[in-house]
């Protein structure tokens, strides 16, 4: 059995009333009108949850990957589109300048970023790279004064609020992966373009743009590491963030149970509530078990990070089995509340628009299946 640690459930029960007092009584309204929950995020900041993984020693709160995988699954419970903005501003946004920043880099950005002052998004996925991370054809070129950027990138998470963009691009295109590299990129920078955000067939309120440097000069101090060792960068931070992507879709699945039941006890049919029925009680205890059965792949996950040992493969399993969950939990809602589940005041139908983008984001589920089988040994 995974127990948690008095401070672990403190921070739960902490973010859990947060979440139910401040989050989700605006979740439907900015679902349907996509506003930003930018005053939710700097709240998130005022209360430490900004900094929540990283070390007292560059500003952060001090905590562990749990603590961060219960809040993301708090918030997310009761509105994805909030919990999609914390988990990639936290996994992709800060993580990269965290743990590749230099010491000036991290003075820099990341008092900033802890505090809520803006965000950071993550510029790697592109229109003919998405599954494919390695195969990028953002290019940057070196010059006197530092590097010239020139390429797009797609669906990138936060960037219309980012102070600070880390972007990967190709240095050394000879050398294939093992020629990318990583910079950090500063909205306003001349030829940087933050397009207009997608319409989006769920996750609303959370901002998904487009990113076009042409021409975009940086200077040398804006390289993120080392030299071309951008793909293993990457890859290390993928396999965190899909820790973060898994306690979503465990979060997704709670919620869609929690509405269930409650539907479930209060409508009547026949004379008797629905969750008097054995067809329901049985919908009601899968969805509870595998969401249980996903929340405990994630914090085994998160567990094994914090005691750094390798967590990849049960990473990619958290992720794939709680981002399919939340589907099929979602699915179930609408069904046990019928005709109701249909309609967008009852909430289940937006938790399964907003859970399908799960199986996708931060590596399909098909990718996933690659990472594990992989780890098995399969070649």
């Amino acid at each position: 059995m995974f127990g948690l640690t008095e401070d672990q459930e403190s921070l739960r029960a902490m973010v859990r009333s947060f979440a139910d007092k401040v989050v989700a009584p605006g979740a439907q309204e900015r679902d349907r009108t996509g506003e930003f929950p930018l005053e939710i995020v700097k709240k998130l900041g005022e209360l430490g949850l900004l900094g929540l993984p990283f070390s007292e020693d560059v500003g952060g709160t001090g905590g562990d990957t749990v603590s961060y995988a219960l809040a993301v699954e708090e918030i997310s419970r009761v509105c994805a589109s909030t919990g999609i903005t914390y988990a990639a501003l936290l996994s992709l946004g800060i993580s990269p300048i965290y743990f590749f920043g230099t010491p000036e880099q991290k003075e820099k950005y990341l008092p900033s970023l802890f505090s809520g002052k803006y965000l950071a998004a993550f510029g790697l996925t592109e229109p003919g790279a998405g599954s494919d991370a390695g195969g990028t054809k953002t290019r940057a070129r070196r010059t006197d004064k530092g590097w010239v950027l020139n390429g797009s990138k797609c669906f990138i998470t936060n960037a219309s609020y980012a102070g600070v963009v880390t972007v990967t691009a190709l240095t050394d295109p000879d050398k294939g992966i093992r020629g990318i590299s990583s910079f950090l990129v500063e909205p306003g920078t001349p030829g940087f373009q933050i397009n207009t955000p997608y319409d989006k067939m769920g996750l609303h309120a959370s901002n998904t743009t487009e990113l076009v440097f042409e021409d975009v000069e940086i200077s040398a101090e804006n390289l993120l590491g080392d030299e071309n060792n951008g793909f293993r960068q990457f890859m290390q931070i993928l396999d965190g963030g899909r820790i973060s992507i898994g306690a979503m879709g465990v979060g997704i699945s709670q919620g869609a149970l929690d509405k269930a039941l409650q539907y479930s006890m209060e409508r009547k049919q026949f004379g008797q509530t629905l969750s008097s029925f054995q067809a329901i009680q049985f919908k009601l205890a899968d969805m509870a078990t595998q969401t249980e059965l996903s929340r405990l792949m994630v914090l085994r996950a998160a567990s094994l990070k914090d005691a750094h040992l390798p967590f990849g493969r049960e990473a990619a399993m958290g992720k794939l089995y709680a981002s399919e969950t939340s589907v099929k939990n979602s699915l179930e809602a609408i069904q046990i509340h019928g005709g109701y589940g249909y309609m967008k005041d009852y909430h289940v139908e937006r938790y399964l628009r907003d859970a399908k983008l799960l199986e996708i984001g931060e590596g399909t589920s098909e990718i996933q299946r690659l990472v594990i089988a992989r780890a098995l040994g399969c070649r």
